[in-house]
């Protein structure tokens, strides 16, 4: 006799290699419209699945959760973040969170170098120009940017990315200094050529590049704060391909406007969508939809680990990429 098949639920959209997957193991429902689901529409779909399936963009919170009934067992991400889903109160219920951790690494490093080169080059400068049919030729002092090789990046979170980052650095002749919530092991620090820095205050102070790549969390929200900013140097440079809220964005603003700070390279935002309309009317600053893990390999990759966690989940055992509270 046939087993039942799990009840998934896809919030939005996957690669249609994931999704067509997904058909052949579980009975699924799709968002064919892709359309991103309000509230009421993600507490209804909670009711009545097994596995939720969903992305950044779904805000499941302890409201939500407490409408969930007693159905769902498993909310698969979408996703290495979590920040969007309160994870205490899903355990608390009984439900389990996993996440897709791993995959996304080298593309969101190649993003965040992507930007410094943007920044320093001032690349969309140029190319604005050119797009304009404005050129009016090559001119010895026309377009002048900086020389990344020698600058000094620091890396404000040294996990996967992170380390991925300071690896292209080195290899563009950039000295890598970091800070983290724990000093690397001396072999990693080694091979990296990384300096650690215990303080954040005092390396923010001596960067010529910031590079953000730590995780959303109580504890990093607005970490870089208006008096933080404020110890950057006039001449410095600031990149985010992490989560926007870690960046006090008004403050980064002001600063950019005032020519405190030399320019950013943004990917996140700290409302999401909502960014401050002052931040697209800087040319110091490189502004991107949150690409730095849009590849159509990271984004199978992504899917075949949510597949992963749901089928081992539905066989009994435990989702090889659960999160639990303990890890944020």
């Amino acid at each position: 006799m046939p087993t039942k098949r799990l009840s998934v639920v896809v919030t939005r959209r996957l690669p249609e290699a994931v999704e067509t997957r997904m058909k052949e193991l579980f009975n699924v429902e799709l968002n064919e419209e892709d359309v991103p689901m309000d509230r009421e529409a993600l507490a209804d779909a909670m009711r009545r699945a097994d596995v939720l399936v969903p992305t950044i963009t779904d805000r499941i919170d302890a409201g939500l959760l407490g409408q969930a009934g007693e159905r769902l067992k498993l909310i698969a991400n979408y996703g290495s973040g979590v920040d969007h889903i309160d994870v205490a109160t899903a355990r608390q219920r009984g439900v389990l969170v996993s996440n897709t951790p791993g995959v996304l690494t080298e593309d969101t490093a190649d993003m965040a170098m992507a930007l410094i080169l943007a920044v320093t080059r001032r690349i969309p400068e140029g190319l604005a120009v050119m797009q304009s049919g404005d050129w009016p030729g090559w001119s010895p002092t026309a377009m002048l940017g900086g020389r990344i090789a020698g600058r000094r990046l620091g890396i404000l979170g040294m996990g996967r990315i992170g380390q991925a980052v300071a690896r292209r650095a080195a290899a563009f002749g950039m000295q890598v200094h970091y800070h983290n919530r724990r000093r690397l092991r001396t072999e990693i620090e080694d091979a990296l050529e990384a300096t650690y820095w215990e303080s954040l205050d005092q390396m923010v102070a001596r960067m010529d590049v910031l590079s953000i790549n730590c995780p959303h969390t109580p504890s990093t929200f607005h970490l870089m704060n208006a008096r933080r900013l404020k110890l950057m140097k006039p001449s410095a440079v600031i990149v985010n391909t992490s989560r926007g809220e870690v960046i006090d964005e008004n403050a980064l603003t002001r600063m950019l406007r005032a020519g405190e700070v030399a320019g950013a390279g943004l990917d996140v935002y700290e409302n999401g969508a909502d960014l401050n309309p002052r931040l697209r009317e800087l040319p110091n600053v490189v502004l991107l939809p949150h690409m730095g893990s849009a590849t159509r390999e990271g984004r199978i990759e992504m899917g075949e680990k949510v597949l992963i966690n749901i089928k081992t989940f539905d066989d009994g055992h435990r989702p090889p990429d659960l999160v639990v509270p303990a890890m944020i």
